[in-house]
């Protein structure tokens, strides 16, 4: 597994290509689909599918377009259809650029697995920051790709659509934090970490009630 990261768009989302060096995985797609083209191409991988997180305006803004050129299957929780498709939801229309509508074409539930570009991937399901905002385990590999939800030392707001702080902080405590201590963080947004490292310096045990 490679893990390549750009940081894109208004606001450093973590955009990502997982690569097993043929077949790309790309997560969290932001803003500019012909910069994650050319990426592609200078890495001399192909794109297979694309993976979102959640919907919110800033994880989403070049899957449209990756969609148009590729012809990318996406992949997001069943729950954040809703998100996805409404720009007065997805803070796309709020924010001054095009508003933005998009479909998936594979909605995941909690605990099922998929396999793509020679990963094989468990959706855990984790609202709080969203309604159906998800988490991708690759368990053979070690990583987490934890969206919105968890962050190095701190963790997603809930004070959007569909937020919750009981619920992020359950989804956290009783579903992140149960993988295995060596587990590498990627986050949506700022640098990476690790479960155990989180376990230990998360400020969310006090936001659990």
């Amino acid at each position: 597994m490679k893990i390549i990261t750009s940081v894109l768009g208004m606001v450093s989302t973590n955009t990502y290509i997982i690569t097993n060096g043929g077949e790309a995985l790309l997560i969290d797609p932001e803003e500019n689909s012909a910069y994650i083209i050319e990426k592609c191409r200078k890495l001399q991988v192909n794109p297979v599918a694309i993976l979102l997180t959640h919907g919110h305006f800033d994880h989403i803004g070049a899957v449209n377009g990756l969609k148009e050129a590729l012809k990318l299957p996406v992949y997001a929780g069943k729950d954040e259809e809703y998100l996805l498709t409404d720009p007065s939801y997805n803070g796309s229309a709020k924010i001054g650029r095009t508003p933005l509508s998009v479909t998936a074409d594979v909605l995941l539930d909690d605990g099922e697995m998929i396999k793509l570009a020679g990963f094989k991937i468990k959706a855990i399901s984790t609202p709080g920051h969203t309604a159906g905002g998800i988490c991708y385990y690759f368990e053979s590999e070690n990583v987490l790709i934890s969206g919105d939800v968890l962050f190095a030392d701190s963790f997603g707001r809930t004070d959007l659509p569909g937020g919750s702080q009981k619920d992020l902080a359950d989804s956290i405590i009783n579903k992140l934090f149960m993988l295995p201590d060596e587990t590498q963080v990627y986050p949506g947004h700022g640098r990476s970490t690790s479960v155990g490292h989180e376990k230990k310096n998360n400020p969310i045990y006090s936001y659990r009630n």
